[in-house]
């Protein structure tokens, strides 16, 4: 008996929109007013780079200048008579469940709150409401799936004794036993940090980070091009040739199949699908940035300790003519440029999950916590003068950020207490202050002399985190205090004014 095919994803609910709810792809491309996806970070990623891949498939331009024409209504409509030409490939159940993966049916279930790394399950101690398990609707259900394709955690809970390619060694280990799971592509080892522009609308959004055949083509990293979206021609298994050629090509990064699911009634069958090369290989999603000039290549990893805008001259160094080495984010980089002819404000959207791993099993805890950030730049200032500026002053913030700790460490020191944890709140605390500042910081670098002229601001900010920490009550707190204060003459040489 055929099984029944339901919840359409292009006639569903189930996309959550800011101040809307939750929409359907359709209502998503016909409505020039959302503005910009709901959920977490990693949620957003995730339907991001899905998005993409619909209007990748549904046209991708020849060059610049066939971008510049379709502009994001053009997306939108290419994408509504694409997902009408494709609509039997989108439903959640049925023979072809968009995404899963019906021969791995053999893999045990798992429970959803066991495959979602913000729900604690086993024996996590459960901190607030958001981390309890609950009952999934066909909406969210759908949001996992296309989650776990990039997103899927490391460990034990995939079932690898399944394999659906004959002979396919990824899931045994050494010893020839199912293997721990390997994280999925777009997280990685510590959970990568996702960099896109972000337009006024979310389609405009789309539209600004999608790729020309063009750039395609330059890109080394895809030797397949843009290769063919999943839901028209899914995978047998992990190693046959339509999943070989999703690992080099851009559509199998952007929705990667790394983990073979398939829904059941109170969880899904769970093992690992198709293994892409790592980032020390050569294998990237386009919205993370690397530094590959060195031996051993480097990744930025979200980190909730140090927020995203703290990282914009390492993910904007393609600004500087100075030098070809350093990190590179090819979504910023390629797009970043044509962006700034169409629109007056750039703004650019970094997120991602910090996470653990221990003995190969990924979990959230400790500090591990989702990171967003949102900056905006003016285009009539970015160029060499105003990268060259804004480098020097975050580089002036990091001495004063190691000012605070310096000065905390040794005033706690001298009294025989504890040091170090303070020392770390108080640098904390600075950064925190900047960040309230920091969007007026960007847009004062076109010029040097405003830019130094909020040199004032960061300076009483080291004070004020110092002073937070450091109390002067006491004789001998006073005489502490007073000898470890910073004098900061050096950073605050010749501004021409305070800034507000």
């Amino acid at each position: 008996m055929a099984i029944e095919n339901r919840f359409n994803l292009i006639d569903e609910s189930w996309i959550p929109i800011v101040d809307v709810g939750q929409v359907s792809l359709r209502q998503l491309f016909s409505n020039a007013e959302y503005r910009a996806l709901g959920g977490n970070p990693v949620q957003e990623i995730a339907l991001t780079k899905l998005l993409l891949a619909i209007a990748q498939a549904a046209y991708t331009p020849e060059d610049d200048d066939d971008w510049a024409k379709l502009g994001a209504d053009g997306v939108a409509n290419k994408c509504l008579k694409y997902l009408k030409l494709w609509h039997d490939q989108f439903y959640l159940y049925g023979e072809r469940p968009f995404l899963q993966m019906p021969a791995i049916k053999a893999a045990a279930i798992q429970n959803f709150g066991a495959v979602l790394a913000e729900i604690a399950t086993g024996n996590t101690t459960v901190l607030i409401q958001s981390q309890v398990e609950k009952s999934l609707t066909d909406s969210d259900k759908s949001l996992l799936i296309v989650q776990l394709m990039g997103f899927g955690l490391g460990g034990k809970k995939t079932d690898n004794s399944v394999v659906l390619s004959p002979g396919y060694q990824g899931k045994f280990n050494d010893k020839g036993k199912p293997s721990t799971g390997k994280p999925s592509a777009s997280i990685g080892f510590l959970g990568f940090l996702h960099n896109f522009l972000q337009g006024n609308s979310l389609q405009e959004t789309l539209w600004l980070n999608l790729f020309t055949r063009k750039q395609i083509s330059d890109l080394a990293i895809f030797p397949q091009g843009m290769g063919i979206a999943p839901w028209e021609q899914m995978p047998a298994g992990e190693s046959c040739a339509i999943a070989e050629a999703l690992k080099s090509s851009l559509m199998g990064r952007l929705v990667p199949l790394s983990r073979f699911c398939l829904l059941a009634e109170n969880g899904l069958h769970y093992s690992e699908g198709i293994a892409h090369s790592g980032y020390k290989e050569g294998g990237i999603d386009p919205s993370i940035s690397v530094d590959f000039s060195a031996k051993d290549p480097k990744a930025i990893w979200s980190d909730p300790e140090k927020r995203p805008w703290r990282l914009l001259t390492a993910l904007l160094s393609f600004f500087s003519q100075t030098s070809n080495k350093g990190f590179n984010c090819y979504q910023l980089r390629l797009n970043t440029e044509r962006a700034i002819k169409q629109m007056p404000v750039i703004t650019i959207w970094s997120g991602g999950l910090r996470v653990s791993s221990n003995a190969g099993e990924q979990y959230v805890s400790g500090s591990d916590d989702f990171v967003e950030s949102i900056i905006q730049l003016r285009s009539s200032m970015l160029g060499e003068t105003w990268f060259a500026n804004l480098q020097l002053e975050m580089d002036e913030l990091e001495k004063l950020s190691k000012i605070v700790y310096v000065a905390t460490f040794n005033y706690f020191k001298s009294q025989n207490m504890e040091a170090k944890e303070q020392a770390a709140q108080a640098s904390n605390l600075f950064w925190q202050l900047c960040e309230r500042r920091f969007q007026e910081l960007v847009n004062a670098c076109d010029d040097t002399e405003q830019a130094r002229a909020m040199r004032p601001v960061f300076a009483r900010f080291v004070h004020k985190a110092y002073d937070t920490y450091c109390s002067n009550d006491t004789a001998r707190q006073l005489d502490s205090w007073a000898k470890n204060r910073s004098n900061l003459s050096n950073y605050l040489k010749n501004p021409t004014k305070e800034a507000a």
